[in-house]
This record gives structure tokens, C-alpha cells and sequence, in this order.
């Protein structure tokens, strides 16, 4: 353990650079994390020591403004931060990638009127699930939430959970009415439904229940779909504070997020199976697998095959973050259609990762390393729940879309 591994806000002036220290910090707290396995998978989140060595080195605050206490770096050194968190365990990467992210999301579709209250000077994280599962009904100076929202990663220290309701009456279409709420931690119970799932047991994704709570007028943005909201131009975020970042679509930076946690998740595979590399063939002439003609093709396969997959989701990501600027530039609108195709490529990346560990490195790596309780055996489980995660599932849908998208602009 090193002193990087605490970063303080006055380190920005720092010869390596505030976002390079990040990442740093990241990669050198990976065998920290490692040795919280066990007890995130027993108490289902991030155990409570490592989540404050993520608030000292300032993880939290990667995506809140500066102006309210964030450092405001740029979306990839968030992603390779994730990476390296993710690298060491999948479930707790996906705990906290899953409520820091939604920091880029409050800037981009809330008013600036709230943003100092909600930021609260960098103490800011929001689990947040699309699914609109509750009903919001209007009361005096508010509204007031009822029900149940399954799934959502990263709940235990938010400080927020960031959601889609049904709000009353109908669209012209006939559709539902939709909005997105802010609801404050305490206006809603944490339900102990969590641990019990093939994988990602540490990812904290418990659900919540509403019950009559109020919540506030300011924290309400009616007819808003979470899947669909973004705008041509300055958002109240990148009006307020002059960057890009918070002017986008966000169906497809949360799934290029996915994208990167799975990365992470099966790097974190391929050190292990580096690890057994030292293991003599079972048969002749009983070489070490490094020797073996085999084994290096096995091996070499996977390192292409995940390098590939982290070429196409930061390329993708340098994309969104152009898109980004041209849209508050006024040189083009962050399109639907952009924003189906990048999200599409986080989907991918999502499956190519997991067909790696599923495919080439678990097939070869040999029986003993699946036994309960050892670290290969639990990255297996953490990607095959990622793999069944409903954004996957949206795959195929998604491809209609990027072909509708394609076929009107031919």
C-alpha cells in the first residue's frame, strides 16, 4: 500500500496529473479488493472499510462538477478507474460504477437550482433503475411515491436513487405518462433481498420500497423518459458549468459502462488463468502449460480478444464524448440513432467479454479452478450474471432500431 492510494483535492496540481492519479490509485488498491471478496459476497455490498477508501481517494466524486466539491474529470479516466475496481471484483466494480455513474446523469436532467443541494459538496451517489415500477401522485408542494424497485445496484451508501415513475393521466399516444424523480436516501426502505443470485452477490443490488413518501416538487421532471432525454443544445448541466460531459444521451454511456465492468471482470479472469500457466499438461510430453504450443494459443487468443473488446468500448466512448461537444457546439444533435448504435457496441462488448472467460478461458483452464470459494470460480459466476443482465437482453431490439435508424438515412 502505497500513499496514492489516498487522493486529496489539493493533489490536482500534482506532477501526474489528477486524472492519471486516479487511475493509479485504482490499479494499486486492486489487491485491497481482492482481499474484500469474501466479505462483500457475506454482507452483499462493498464492505464498509473499502467504501471509505473509495470516498478518501475520490472515486465518489469523479463525475460531480467542481463547482459542488467533484473533480469533473473527463469519461474515460472514470471507465479505466472502473476497469481497474472491476479487475479486482466484478461485484463491487458494479456497486460503485452503478451509483457514482449517475453523477453525469443528475447535471445532464435536472434543473441547476438543486444541484447544490443534491451534490451536497461531493457527497453525492445515486443507484438508479429505469423500470417504472412506482406511481408518483401529485399532493401539495409535491408528490407522493408508492412501490417497489427491484435491482438497484449500488443502493446501500447512496445518498439518492435516481428513478422513472408513472406519473397520472396518458399521453397523446395512449401511452403512460413518465417521470424522473430524485428521492432522497430515507424515503425509501432497502429491502435485505440481495445475495442469493448466481453472481454479482457483492454489487448491492437490493431493492426499495416506497410507501406513501413525499418528495418534493424540485425533485420531479414530468414527462421524461430516461431511455429518451437528452437536448439539442445546452443541458442545465453543461450551461451551468461549461462541459460537454453533461449535455448527452445516456442510453448508451450506461451500457459502454456495462461494456467496461465486463472488460474488467474478464482481465480479472485472464490473471488468473495467467496464474496456472506455471501447471504442468496432464499430458505428454507434461510440460508447463506456458510451453505448451496450446495453452500459449489459449492464452494469446483471450489477450487479443479482450483487447479488441477495450479498442472498440473506448473508441465508442470517444464517440459519445464528441457527440457531446458538437451537440452544446450546435454543429449536430446527440441523435437517437447515435446513441442506439453506441449503446448497441457496449452490448456487444458485454457478450465478447463473457463468451472469452465462458469459451476460451474457462473450457481450458482446468476443474480445480472452478471449486467453490476460489477466485475464478466467483468471476465465472459475476460474468455470467452480467451477461444475463437485462441490457444484453435488449440486444436484438436494439439492432431493429440501429437498422430503422440506418435504413432512413440510406
Amino acid at each position: 500500500m502505497t500513499d496514492t492510494a489516498t487522493l486529496r483535492i489539493s493533489d490536482v496540481d500534482d506532477a501526474l496529473g489528477l486524472e492519471a492519479r486516479l487511475v493509479q490509485t485504482a490499479r494499486e488498491l486492486r489487491d485491497e479488493i481482492r482481499d474484500a471478496s469474501a466479505e462483500g459476497q457475506r454482507v452483499t455490498h462493498i464492505p464498509e472499510a473499502l467504501h471509505r477508501r473509495f470516498e478518501e481517494a475520490g472515486f465518489y466524486r469523479m463525475y460531480i462538477p467542481r463547482a459542488h466539491g467533484g473533480l469533473e474529470v473527463s469519461p474515460t479516466t472514470f471507465f479505466k478507474v472502473v476497469q481497474e475496481i472491476a479487475r479486482a471484483d466484478m461485484g463491487i466494480g458494479w456497486s460503485f460504477c452503478l451509483s457514482a455513474n449517475h453523477a453525469l446523469m443528475l447535471a445532464n436532467w435536472f434543473p441547476a437550482e438543486i444541484h447544490e443541494e443534491v451534490y451536497n459538496g461531493g457527497d453525492f451517489r445515486a443507484a438508479s433503475m429505469y423500470a417504472p415500477t412506482v406511481k408518483a401522485t401529485p399532493v401539495d408542494g409535491g408528490y407522493e411515491i408508492d412501490g417497489v424497485v427491484n435491482y438497484c445496484s449500488g443502493i446501500p451508501y447512496s445518498t439518492y436513487f435516481l428513478g422513472q415513475c408513472i406519473l397520472p393521466g396518458r399521453n397523446e399516444d395512449g401511452s403512460p405518462r413518465l417521470g424522473l424523480y430524485l428521492a432522497p436516501a430515507g424515503t425509501y426502505e432497502i429491502l435485505d433481498d440481495w445475495g442469493d443470485m448466481l453472481g454479482l452477490n457483492s454489487s448491492g443490488s437490493n431493492s426499495i420500497r416506497f410507501e406513501k413518501s413525499f418528495l418534493p416538487g424540485r425533485f420531479m421532471v414530468e414527462d421524461a423518459n430516461l431511455m429518451d432525454f437528452a437536448f439539442d443544445g445546452d443541458s442545465p448541466g453543461s450551461a451551468a458549468y461549461g462541459n460537454a460531459m453533461y449535455s448527452a444521451r445516456h442510453g448508451s454511456s450506461f451500457a459502454l459502462a456495462l461494456g467496461v465492468l465486463c472488460i474488467g471482470g474478464a482481465y480479472g479472469a485472464l490473471d488468473e488463468y495467467a496464474s496456472q500457466m506455471s501447471r504442468k499438461i496432464t499430458i505428454p510430453p507434461f510440460c508447463l502449460r506456458s510451453e505448451d504450443p496450446d495453452f500459449q494459443r489459449y492464452y494469446g487468443g483471450a489477450i487479443v480478444k479482450l483487447a479488441t473488446s477495450e479498442a472498440a468500448v473506448y473508441h465508442a466512448l470517444e464517440r459519445w464524448e464528441e457527440a457531446a461537444r458538437d451537440n452544446v457546439a450546435g454543429v449536430a444533435p446527440f441523435s437517437p440513432a447515435l446513441d442506439n448504435l453506441l449503446g448497441g457496441i457496449g452490448r456487444e462488448v458485454m457478450l465478447q467479454a463473457w463468451e472469452v472467460v465462458e469459451q476460451d478461458l474457462y473450457r481450458t483452464i482446468g476443474a480445480s479452478a472452478s471449486k467453490k470459494g476460489q477466485r475464478f470460480e466467483l468471476i465465472f459466476r459475476d460474468m455470467a450474471q452480467a451477461a444475463g443482465h437485462r441490457n444484453p437482453q435488449l440486444r436484438d431490439a436494439a439492432f431493429k432500431m440501429v437498422a430503422l435508424d440506418a435504413l432512413a438515412e440510406a
